[in-house]
């Protein structure tokens, strides 16, 4: 199998040694990817809404880089640091990014460094 890693300069940049995503069997895997704003390195002012749009936005420059679209992922896993508190609005903003057929998602409850919000994504290049 081959893969091909993708490391963009419009999204924030790894805290360790990983790649934004990898291409590979007719998916693109991201990282998991936290609310920082690519140009600055920070983290986005606001609640777990404004957050959790910055990580979507995060991980659709990624999905896009790879020549796919949030309408072609399939899975989605995100990590709230406060899952009861905060679920209705990370649901909220959550569904400004994507459509029906809505992927499989796993939501849970971490202990996040810093921030309220962590979410990776597969999903499916559309076929040649």
């Amino acid at each position: 199998m081959t893969k091909k890693a993708l490391l963009l300069d419009d999204a924030p940049k790894p805290a360790g040694p990983y790649s934004h995503g990898i291409v590979a069997g007719g998916f693109v895997f991201t990282a998991g990817f936290g609310p920082q704003d690519p140009a600055t390195g920070t983290v986005v002012d606001g609640g777990v809404y404004e957050q959790t749009r910055q990580v979507l936005r995060n991980v659709r420059s990624v999905v896009e880089a790879a020549g796919a679209s949030m309408a072609n992922v399939v899975k989605v896993t995100a990590h709230l640091q406060h899952l009861h508190r905060d679920f209705a609005e990370y649901n909220r903003a959550y569904a400004e990014f994507f459509v029906e057929p809505y992927p499989v998602r796993t939501t849970v409850g971490s202990d996040l460094a810093d921030i309220l919000v962590e979410i990776d994504v597969v999903a499916k290049l559309p076929e040649a």
